[in-house]
């Protein structure tokens, strides 16, 4: 807890010395043993005071309501407010005394829960060593509550950091090792989600074989089972057919297959039809155009990346500013041989960066 409040505290005054920290390879090995163990959390005594299922349930809906704003406008909206939260309500709630273990493991879960999203907050900011020790800290909440789905989770986000910042060293381990904590032990749509997070792995590997077979399996699963049954952990970011068909879309990306990367980016974007997760459609909708200026089809990607574009409106991202940029990188020949359509999306995406420099 006491490493946990720090780097909150770090976070929240903006100390250089941990916010522009790198993202780190060893590190990311540390929950597989590769390197030497992470040191565990010490049981801390009790802080004078009992909690249970209310103080849980209040964790759990603070983060839902965090999550909510994060997924519809950035997650530079309200990110002090949630590392604030950590860092005060969150701690001192996982240092009461509990009248049932399991109550206590039900509280290490939501905090865990909380750390992984400040942890997202930073990736989202481009902060990725900042994100990576958020994403350590709730590995070992996760491992000290004792719930081995809930920490196969937690190096499933691992994985994808590695991949996203493309320092894939051990993200084909982590994948392998989290899919391994869950196979029939979850239900098939959560498993779909540990499942195409190997494809992924795999594909980045240079292993495409292996990976479409597991990515087949991935939309076998998720098309057989539930979105109802998720684990709150998990439904917490929507979807779990939306989130199967972006990382599907990944997959094969990195197999070179444009095509089918489009058709999954488009499936992603269906998969989120309202205004709740407005910035991660937005995002799959600039991959979609990205895909299909990548084939050729120009004007279909201008129309494509104008819909990303009026649904970035008001998100603050950094990972939304790479976005436009790829945008108009994409649009530089266009706009000199005079093509209108590039040259009036330019002038929109030229007008959106001015406004979120």
């Amino acid at each position: 807890m006491e490493v946990l409040r720090l780097i909150g505290e770090a976070d929240i005054h903006r100390r250089r010395l941990l916010t522009n920290t790198a993202y780190s390879v060893a590190a990311a090995g540390l929950p597989l043993g590769i390197e030497r163990a992470i040191p565990g959390q010490r049981r801390e005594g009790s802080g004078g005071f009992h909690a249970g299922r209310s103080e849980i349930e209040a964790v759990r809906e603070m983060t839902r309501l965090f999550t909510r704003i994060d997924e519809r406008h950035g997650g530079q909206h309200g990110r002090a407010a949630v590392v604030q939260y950590l860092t005060t309500d969150v701690v001192r709630l996982c240092r009461a005394s509990f009248s049932r273990e399991s109550d206590r493991a039900a509280m290490l879960g939501a905090a865990a829960e909380v750390a992984y999203l400040c942890g997202w907050k930073a990736y989202d900011a481009g902060e990725h060593g900042l994100a990576q020790r958020y994403q350590l800290q709730a590995y070992e909440l996760t491992r000290e509550a004792g719930d081995e789905a809930h920490q196969a989770f937690v190096l499933r986000i691992l994985a994808h950091n590695g991949m996203d910042v493309r320092r894939p060293e051990h993200t084909l381990d982590l994948a392998d090792a989290a899919l391994a904590r869950v196979r029939g032990r979850v239900g098939p749509t959560a498993e779909a989600l540990f499942a195409v997070t190997r494809a992924r792995a795999l594909a980045n590997a240079g292993r495409s074989a292996e990976a479409a077979r597991q990515l087949r399996a991935a939309q076998d699963l998720v098309l057989r089972g539930e979105e109802a049954e998720l684990p709150h952990w998990a439904a917490l970011w929507g979807s779990a057919r939306a989130c199967v068909s972006s990382h599907a879309a990944k997959t094969v990306r990195g197999m070179g297959d444009h095509v089918a990367a489009e058709r999954h980016y488009a499936a992603a974007a269906r998969s989120r039809p309202g205004p709740e997760y407005q910035r991660i459609t937005a995002l799959t909708l600039a991959a979609q155009g990205g895909e299909q200026a990548a084939m050729g089809h120009l004007e279909q990607a201008c129309g494509t990346w104008g819909r990303a574009l009026e649904l970035l409106e008001g998100v603050r991202s950094a990972r939304a500013v790479d976005a436009v940029d790829g945008m108009r990188r994409a649009l530089a020949p266009l706009r000199g041989r005079g093509a209108r359509v590039a040259e009036e999306l330019e002038e929109r995406a030229r007008a959106w960066r001015a406004a979120h420099a």
